[in-house]
């Protein structure tokens, strides 16, 4: 009974310590502007983000977007209309850790009335992908409309940035850190380390460029001026052989040396 207590008890303890981040639905206020009339309206929603208990480094972050307009404070349509295909864009500001400043997500909207409420969708995902390690926080940011992100027919910004809800957020080095124990990663890698600063420093090289220009030098070795190294001196040794070589052709010429008529008998 003792044991299966405690195996429950370690099983809730690893499920909070996974859970993702989220706290109840805060009410967010933003100022609209409209693009063709540049006519502003102040909206509010109550909005709620799931952001992952962890990330990782060069792996897609999906935060989730929950958002329902306070009656009375909803959206209001421009009464020249909103045409074409449009979309809900919906933003996380993200702070503390470096290169990575925002999410992005999109949904689809239905058909807009002119002068009429818009309806929006409840939910989306907002996605990005870390590029450093790092703790910091994530907050709701601004809503778009349009048909692009570029062609946005209504802009929502946040009206008072500092009080909006901040979710915990870590980043940690995942599938970037090199594995020590890679047999096939060259030796000349082995010893090096991934800057934890995300500045991509080389480490320091300066000591074994040092020791290959004295230590490995073999005794009566000769320096190429290349960075390479030569074994001892062979110039005397070649010296002998090219005079032993020479003394051996002259012989050989003396000898094949076809002798003199006056000589034969």
């Amino acid at each position: 009974m003792r044991v299966r207590l405690a195996v429950l008890a370690a099983a809730a303890i690893l499920s909070c310590a996974v859970a993702p981040a989220h706290a109840a639905a805060a009410t967010v206020v933003y100022t609209c502007t409209t693009a063709a009339t540049n006519e502003t309206q102040e909206v509010s929603l109550d909005v709620e983000l799931t952001v992952p208990a962890q990330a990782s480094v060069g792996q897609q972050l999906t935060i989730g977007w929950s958002g329902v307009f306070i009656t009375g404070k909803e959206l209001t349509a421009p009464a020249t209309g909103m045409e074409g295909e449009l979309n809900m864009y919906v933003y996380a500001g993200i702070s503390g850790i470096d290169n990575l400043t925002s999410a992005t997500g999109v949904a689809d909207i239905g058909t807009v009335i002119p002068g009429e409420p818009v309806a929006i969708p409840s939910t989306a995902s907002m996605t990005t992908t870390p590029r450093n390690p790092g703790t910091g926080t994530v907050h709701a940011g601004a809503i778009n409309f349009g048909v692009t992100p570029q062609d946005v027919l209504v802009e929502c910004e946040v009206k008072d940035k500092g009080a909006l809800t901040e979710y915990p957020l870590t980043v940690t080095g995942g599938t970037a850190t090199p594995d020590p124990t890679d047999t096939g990663t060259p030796e000349a890698d082995a010893g090096a380390t991934e800057d934890p600063d995300g500045a991509g420093s080389e480490p320091d090289n300066t000591a074994t460029s040092t020791s290959t220009s004295s230590a490995d030098t073999p005794s009566g070795g000769v320096d190429t001026g290349a960075g390479g190294l030569s074994g001892p001196d062979g110039r005397p040794l070649m010296l002998t052989g090219l005079v032993i070589t020479l003394a051996a052709v002259i012989g050989l010429r003396l000898h094949l040396r076809p002798r003199s008529r006056g000589s034969r008998t």
